[in-house]
Formats: structure tokens, sequence, C-alpha cells
């Protein structure tokens, strides 16, 4: 394949790739050195406010699967696709008054794993453990994927390097900064992200001739317009129950929530979901015009992408390959930092070494950052399957959280058996699902297998549980 063959050339992509993985390791540097502490490096001293947590949340949720997924799922799910995906905004609306919630209850906390294991008990809280885990190295792997294959299309850049690039950078600025210097760069990506989307967007509604596009779907793709296709239905509630397990049991929300001042935690994750409710419908909407344009779609999840770039040019290309790079590092900074907290915390502290000095603890996350950066790496370089197929394979455990963590932090009558039976039966049922009926059931079921677990051991196990003991002292 020769140069002609891409939107811009490898050169430029090259260029566009230095400058900005520069730039955000200058910044990691730079906002490192207020992360004196462990609190300050995992939590940026419990004090962001109002503007930075707005932007971080937004950023972190503008992923490879907002710009990439929500397009394919309209290529293959048509006008419902775009729709299902929009509804993930609903899972940081939901969020945000567990946001207050959960401030208030543990002022002291650190992790999403915390809550488990002091609410419901150990059995549980190993069980989640391996559920937040397992997802969030999937979702780092989608993602690491996503950059892989942006970097290839666009600009020629072979796909391990740009992988390994854009993971490697992430986890530089990560190991410098911690939380600080990932709510940073957060805040600068969601200022790139939306006035990319906002200029591929104008460029867009003035190419696109939408008579044309209805007229060619209509004859040559009609089941896109199908308003009663059914597997696009049952996406749109599988998409909702995946989104918000995603956010009610990640500790990348967990650990934004304890770094936000108390006051402001709903309202940023209020107006996040506010903010990111249009960007997939956006981005979802420029697919329908692929087959109008005549682009040779090879993978669904570069659909989006590839008609943006095709249909402004190389300064469209440019923009896009910014915008997507932008997502993708300010998801991935964010699961890092989540993933380390998470097992320095929840499994070196709680387990191995409780007496750990915080300069011990420190450093033990920083060599966790590293690893999980090259397991993920490892992980991605084989490039199986789809970014949906592989993100959606862990939405049956996740879709099996959101119960155990709504009635635990609101019902005092929720109880271990109920939490630990949900979120194993949940995910069992969950994953039967994914290979049998497909992946846009496999959410639906896990959560609502383990919906009516958690109220048939309540209703049979009711608890009493003290709200008190969930503010554990941190020494």
């Amino acid at each position: 394949m020769t140069n002609n063959s891409y939107i811009i050339s490898p050169s430029i992509g090259w260029l566009i790739l230095a400058v900005l993985s520069i730039l955000w390791l200058g910044l990691g540097l730079y906002w490192g050195r207020k992360a004196k502490n462990l609190e300050g490096h995992m939590l940026a001293g419990r004090n962001v406010g109002m503007a930075l947590g707005t932007a971080t949340v937004m950023a972190t949720w503008v992923t490879s699967n907002t710009t990439m997924l929500a397009p394919q799922f309209v290529l293959e799910m048509g006008v419902w696709g775009m729709l299902a995906y929009s509804t993930a905004a609903i899972g940081l609306l939901l969020f945000a008054p567990l946001a207050k919630r959960i401030r208030t209850l543990m002022p002291k906390g650190y992790t999403s794993g915390d809550f488990i294991r002091l609410r419901y008990g150990k059995p549980a809280w190993i069980v989640f453990l391996f559920i937040s885990i397992f997802y969030s190295l999937i979702w780092l792997i989608s993602m690491g994927m996503a950059g892989g294959i942006l970097m290839n299309a666009i600009a020629g850049i072979p796909y391990a390097l740009g992988t390994t690039v854009i993971i490697t950078v992430c986890v530089g600025y990560t190991l410098f900064g911690g939380l600080y210097a990932v709510i940073g760069t957060d805040f600068i990506q969601s200022v790139l992200i939306m006035i990319g989307i906002v200029i591929v967007g104008f460029g867009i509604y003035h190419v696109f001739n939408f008579d044309t596009i209805y007229s060619d779907l209509e004859n040559n793709r009609p089941m896109l317009l199908n308003l009663l296709f059914p597997a696009a239905l049952m996406s749109i509630f599988n998409n909702l129950l995946f989104s918000l397990g995603e956010v009610f049991h990640s500790n990348v929300w967990w650990s934004r929530t304890f770094a936000l001042r108390k006051e402001v935690g709903k309202k940023a994750y209020t107006l996040a979901g506010l903010a990111w409710l249009p960007i997939p419908i956006a981005a979802g909407f420029i697919a329908l015009a692929s087959d109008s344009l005549g682009i040779n779609i090879v993978r669904p999840d570069m659909v989006g992408p590839l008609v943006a770039a095709n249909v402004l040019g190389p300064t469209g290309a440019v923009i896009v390959f910014i915008v997507l790079f932008c997502s993708l590092a300010s998801s991935i900074d964010a699961v890092l930092a989540a993933i380390s907290d998470l097992i320095t915390q929840d499994i070196y502290r709680k387990i191995f070494k409780p007496h750990a000095t915080d300069q011990e603890l420190k450093k033990f996350a920083a060599y966790i950052i590293v690893l999980v950066g090259i397991v993920a790496l490892l992980l991605c370089l084989p490039r199986i399957g789809t970014l949906a197929s592989i993100l959606f394979f862990a939405g049956p455990m996740v879709g099996s959280t959101i119960w155990p963590i709504a009635t635990g932090l609101f019902w005092k009558k929720a109880n271990g058996k109920g939490a630990l039976w949900g979120m194993l039966l949940g995910s069992l049922c969950g994953l039967v699902s994914y290979f049998y009926l497909g992946w846009y059931t496999s959410s639906l079921v896990g959560a609502t297998v383990s919906m009516l677990t958690v109220l048939l051991c309540t209703y049979l196990f009711p608890s009493n549980f003290d709200w008190e003991k969930l503010d554990e002292p941190t020494t």
C-alpha cells in the first residue's frame, strides 16, 4: 500500500503524534510536582473543582467507543443504533446522585472496592475485584486497539507502532503525575475534542445531501431505517444497562468522586452527562452517508473516522486524528490510574501489606501502572475481533454490579448474599446469552438476573446495615 492510499501522509501523522505525545508527557511532569503524597497521587488532593471535574468526567466518557462504536452501531443497526449508544449518557446522569451519596458515606474512601468490602464482606469483595479489574483491562485493550486502527487507517502508521505509542505515552504521564496529570490533561483534551467535533459537524453538514442519503438507504439498505429492527431495539436496553454497570461499578468514576470537592460531584456528573449526550448522535449520523459517498468500509468500527476524513479532506483528517487521539488518551490514562489504585489499595494494602507507608504504596502504584500498560499492549497486538465484540464481552459482568451498588448505597436491608450471588449468577447467565443470543443481549440478561437475585436475597435475608461502618479510618 502506498502513501497515496492514506488520507494524510505518514510523515504528517507521525508529526502530529510526536507533538501530542511530547505535550502530554510534559504536562504529566509539570502536574506531577503537585502529587507529593499518596492522596495527591491517587485522588488529586480531594480538591478538584467544578470546571476540571466536569471536563475530566466528560473527556473520559468520550472514548474510542463514542467516536468509533457509535458509527458502527448505526452501520449495523440503523437509526436505533444511533440512539442506543446515546443512552450511555444516562449512566453519568444517574451516577450524579450516587456521587453525592458516596462522598457523604465515605469521606475518606479511596476505591469502589472499599465500598463493596465494607458493605458486603470479603466474598462479594473478591468477586467484585475480579469483575472490575477484568472489565478495566478489556476497556483498556479496546482503546489501545482503536488507537492502532485509527493511526493506520488515516495516516498509514503501522498498527503495532500506533498502539505502542499511545499506550506508552499514557503510561508515562499517568506515572509521572498521577490523577493530577490525568485530570489536567483531560481538561485540555475535552476542549480539543469539543472544538474538533464542532468543526467536523459543520463541515459535514454543508457537504451532505440528506435527501440523497435517505434515498440511497431506502433503496440499498432499508433495514437501517426500520424502526422495528429487533436486534436494534434490544441493543437500546442492552447498551443502557451496560453503561449503567460501567459507571456504577468502575473505579474510574469512584476515584473521581473521591477527588471532587464534596459539593460539586453531583453537578459535575450531571453537566458532563448532558455535554456528552449529543456526541454519539453526531458521530453516529455520519455513518449513514457511507453508501452515498461510495466509501469502502473494511472494518465497521472505522466507518465514522473514514467518512469524516474523506468528506473533509486532509484538513478534516488531521482534526479527526487529533480528536480521536485525545479521546483515547483521556480514557486510557483514567483506566490506568483506576486499575492501579484498585490493585494497590484493595489487594496490596488490604491483603499483603496493611502497614505500608504512603511512599511504599505510591511506589507500588507506579509499578502497577507500568505492568498494566505492558499487559494491555501485549493483548492489543493480536487485534482479535471488532471493538464492539471485545468491549461487550465484559457487559454481563458489569451489568451484574448495578443492583449491588445501587441498593447497597441506599437500602439498609441489602446484604452480602444478594451482592455475591447477584454478581455471580448475573455474570454467568449474561455470558451464556453473549455466546448463544448475541452481544447485544448480554448486559440486559446479566443485569436482570442480578436484580432478581438481589431482590430475592434481600427479602429472604434482610440486613440492617450501619452506615457509619463505611467511614473507615485510612490509617
